[in-house]
């Protein structure tokens, strides 16, 4: 390398070295200019805030932290002059922020102003005091929120507008709708008010925070529909009757509101729309009216009744015939319930009818009738006026009869009540063991004459019922003498319990008619149908084993006169008969059928009055038992 060369490059070299020096030299002077300088600025403000520090707008530079926080206390007056207002529906209340828990800390406020630019590292701090020189620093105030004062003042403006959600509620007192309508709840959302105060109060302006207020409807609101539904329904008696009501049938009835007001049911009912109040009616106490009610209405059908004449082979209508009805409980029930729910106060029941199963204008070839295929007479000589007009009032319940094929015929269900109402008379009628006076004496003489009648024409018996002792009414012929033949071959009924039936096992209508000659004391009883060539043969033992009376019975009656003495009882022998019927057709069996009797033994019965000389005979007179001792034989 040339010489000259090296030489500038030395010399480059030596003023770079310099060059460096310098500047290192002017680094520390620069150090140290600034360490008299942040020195200086410390020692200056020693004890007091920094220039350009302020709090919430109030400059503090220069202050001590006493001085601070006096100058805080007298400019920052917001929890004492701020507003908060709160509002609501038709509310409006405005509060200093004291009130709702919130004030302002000037002594920690003031140290906060204070150790701004004294804490941190070295460059923290003098950044922080160019800052505050440069530009100016407001620090926000430290405040003081009180959440459980704040939360007890906006509970107590909150209470002054919620309520407890009510429910409407309807009753009915006596006949009275008592109608209490509904109440919508209001509640307010307390602590997010709360936590608006805490968000918002720090920045010391003015509030309006509206309050969340929530609603609560109750399911119903308004009852006064289903008031006045109920008002409507309790407005009048329920009047109930029904169609086609004939003289004599019952009703109408009525149901007065006090007690229309105990079936009545107030529900609630609830949809995807929300609930109501719905009526409605506890059906039982109807249902039982109703049931109450179907006996009265109750009438079977009743078929028109004729009479055969023979000569022209014709029926004649004696009697029209009768529509059966019967009550539709569960259509009626219906129809009660729907004029009751539409504040109706008139209703009519539902009556099935039905017509009977023979027309008026029926004719004796539509029935099968062309002939007499079963007749008999018995006798009643000696019977009292009593007994006779029982035994016609019986018989004409069976004049102009139709009898269907296949049917079974009960003489009791064709009788009906035997009452002094029903038209009998009180005659004498065996009881337990004794011949009493008692309603409907004679009628088994009704029933013996219908037994016999139907025995001689073929027809199956299915129930008889022998008497308990031979009455000799039973055994008379024309002549008025007894003829034991006819023992075990009477009938006897006693409604409801003791029957007499017998079937029509033929393919045609059977018709009964039945004449009844008192004046000479006869019963006929005649049945018309289609013969299908049936014939009777019939057998009877007669009398068998006979047991003699028991002694009589003497019964003092102080209804009698002393010295009268009335016969009550007959002493008749005790005996064994069976009658046995075959019923022939087309020359076979078509059946055949046995009818026992055991007839007890019956005493005599003497009734006499206090004091009757000579009674209790010591010595009865088998023949006279009612004679008294000393009477003569």
């Amino acid at each position: 390398m040339p010489k000259r060369l090296l030489g500038s490059f030395a010399a480059l070299r030596l003023r770079w070295y310099h060059f460096l020096l310098a500047g290192a030299l002017g680094v520390l002077l620069a150090l140290v200019f600034v360490g008299v300088a942040v020195a200086w600025y410390s020692l200056s403000y020693r004890g007091t805030t920094y220039p350009g520090v302020a709090v919430a707008g109030v400059d503090l530079s220069g202050l001590t932290p006493d001085q601070a926080a006096q100058r805080l206390s007298q400019t920052l007056t917001f929890p004492t002059t701020g507003k908060v207002t709160l509002t609501a529906p038709g509310h409006t209340w405005t509060l200093p922020p004291i009130a709702l828990g919130f004030a302002l800390d000037p002594q920690a406020s003031a140290l906060a102003a204070y150790r701004y630019g004294r804490e941190g590292s070295l460059a923290q701090r003098i950044a922080q005091r160019l800052v505050a020189w440069q530009r100016g620093v407001n620090l926000p105030p430290v405040a003081v929120f009180n959440e459980p004062l704040a939360y007890k003042a906006v509970q107590q403006l909150a209470a002054t507008i919620e309520r407890p959600t009510v429910e409407a509620e309807i009753r009915i007192q006596g006949t009275e709708v008592v109608a209490t309508p509904g109440q919508v709840g209001v509640t307010v959302d307390v602590p997010a008010v709360v936590a608006q105060l805490r968000e918002q109060l720090p920045a010391l302006r003015d509030l309006q925070i509206p309050l969340p207020v929530t609603t609560h409807p109750p399911e119903i609101l308004d009852p006064t529909p289903t008031a006045e539904h109920l008002r409507a329904i309790l407005a009048g008696p329920l009047t109930i009757d029904f169609p086609q009501r004939e003289e004599g049938d019952p009703g109408p009835w009525t149901i007065e509101p006090q007690t229309l007001a105990a079936y009545l049911l107030i529900a609630r009912q609830r949809n995807e729309h929300g609930a109501r109040f719905v009526v409605q009616i506890n059906p039982q106490p109807l249902r039982s009216f109703l049931e109450r009610l179907t006996p009265q209405l109750q009438r079977e059908a009743v078929r028109p009744r004729f009479e055969f004449d023979e000569q022209n082979k014709q029926l004649k209508l004696i009697q029209h015939g009768v529509e059966g009805r019967e009550l539709d409980i569960e259509a009626s029930l219906e129809a009660l319930v729907q004029a009751i729910l539409a504040g109706q106060h008139q209703v009519a029941l539902v009556v099935n009818r039905h017509p009977p199963n023979v027309a008026d204008d029926a004719t004796a070839e539509e029935l099968g009738i062309t002939e007499l295929v079963g007749e008999h007479t018995t006798y009643f000589y000696g019977s009292s006026a009593e007994r006779i007009h029982n035994i016609a009032t019986a018989a004409g319940r069976f004049h102009g009869l139709l009898v269907a094929p296949g049917e079974v015929f009960s003489m009791v269900k064709a009788l009906g009540d035997i009452s002094l109402d029903n038209g009998y008379a009180e005659a004498l009628i065996i009881y337990g063991d004794r011949t009493i006076k008692g309603v409907g004496g004679g009628v088994c003489q009704v029933s013996t004459t219908l037994f016999r009648t139907v025995f001689f024409a073929g027809y199956p018996i299915v129930e008889r019922h022998p008497h308990a002792y031979r009455v000799l009414y039973y055994e008379q012929t024309a002549s008025g003498w007894a003829n034991p033949k006819w023992a075990g071959l009477d009938a006897t009924v006693y409604v409801p319990l003791v029957d007499f039936k017998f079937k029509n096992d033929t393919p045609y209508w059977i018709l009964m008619e039945v004449q009844v000659n008192a004046p000479h004391r006869f019963i006929t009883w005649r049945l018309y149908s289609t013969s299908d060539g049936r014939t009777v043969e019939w057998h009877t033992t007669g009398l068998q084993n006979k047991t003699d009376p028991p002694d009589p019975k003497y019964i003092e009656n102080p209804e009698l006169k002393p010295g009268e003495i009335r016969q009550v009882d007959w002493a008749v022998e005790g005996a064994e008969v069976t009658v046995t019927r075959i019923v022939w057709r087309n020359g076979e069996v078509r059946y055949r059928d046995e009818f026992v009797t055991h007839y007890q033994p019956w005493r005599a019965v003497c009734e006499y009055g206090p004091g009757t000389e000579g009674m209790p005979p010591k010595n009865p007179d088998p023949k006279h038992p009612c004679r008294p001792d000393g009477g003569g034989r």
